[in-house]
């Protein structure tokens, strides 16, 4: 285990009559990817607006960097960076006076250096100087990105940051993103697009503010079914197994092995059908409680 980035304790987060959040808990460890799915309204959003200190919490206790958000949110914002999933741009400046607008709120050090690191990152060198008006929607979340980057953060918040981006460039962002997690910068993403939770560490599932699962990428696929085929010569026999890792070497011994044996294929339950399951048995399980 390492060190513990955030610690979140029965948070709970109430919008009048509207549960947002319905105590969760969890501890976060520096250097992670941490990836947050569910449905639109699940409360990703909410739990981390709670977390950088831009809304006030209900109930429960949350810690990041061993700071209370909402009492020492100046000392905190200082330390992260966050990247809202609408572009909070000033429309009417250019992308450079952007940067160095969020660079200065955060107390950047060597602003000019990292302003010209985070441009050539987003790929946005060419329209430096132009106004963000003149910026399509995907050039909007690159910029956003960039100014979230420009204090080298300590932890990084992103809520959808690659939408409307294309997936070279996607590529290119999560590859950076792995790059800063192994020098130790714990990363925060809210995603809805299933093969960047796989590049996540670790997920939290939330569904009407309920954390469903905590849990890596592969473990929450292992512990779902997934069809196994064993051809022998032009047949097949075909298994369906829960934690197939395990399951397997049993599945198998009645095989033997042989040369005939020609090829095995996994057929692995999708992500998002793993994410359905979880709503569904937790719809399942509320509704027998009521009944």
């Amino acid at each position: 285990m390492g060190d513990v980035a955030v610690k979140i304790y029965g948070l709970r987060k109430n919008f009048g009559k509207v549960q947002a959040l319905r105590g969760i808990d969890l501890e976060i460890e520096t250097g992670q990817i941490y990836g947050f799915l569910g449905p639109n309204g699940a409360g990703k959003t909410t739990l981390i607006r709670s977390l950088i200190g831009a809304t006030n919490i209900s109930g429960g206790e949350v810690s990041v960097l061993g700071l209370d958000p909402q009492k020492e949110k100046k000392k905190l914002r200082k330390q992260i960076g966050y990247m809202p999933q609408t572009p909070a741009l000033y429309e009417d400046i250019s992308l450079r006076d952007n940067i160095i607008f969020f660079g200065g709120a955060h107390g950047s050090r060597k602003l000019k250096k990292n302003m010209r690191g985070v441009i050539n990152f987003v790929d946005l060198k060419e329209r430096m100087n132009d106004p963000i008006y003149t910026f399509s929607g995907g050039m909007k979340q690159r910029a956003s990105l960039a100014c979230a980057l420009v204090n080298v953060p300590r932890i990084l918040f992103l809520d959808e940051p690659t939408s409307g981006i294309d997936p070279q460039l996607r590529e290119t962002f999560w590859k950076h993103f792995r790059v800063m997690a192994d020098k130790g910068i714990t990363i925060f993403v809210s995603t809805h697009q299933m093969d960047e939770a796989m590049y996540c560490d670790k997920l939290a599932i939330l569904h009407e503010g309920i954390l469903l699962a905590d849990d890596t990428p592969r473990n929450l696929l292992w512990k779902k079914e997934a069809k196994v085929r064993v051809w022998k010569n032009d047949r097949y026999v075909e298994n369906v197994l829960e934690n197939y890792p395990e399951k397997i070497p049993i599945a198998l011994r009645r095989f033997g092995l042989d040369k005939s044996i020609t090829r095995i294929e996994i057929e692995e339950t999708s992500l998002e059908t793993v994410i359905l399951q979880l709503i569904e048995e937790k719809v399942e399980g509320r509704e027998r409680s009521i009944s």
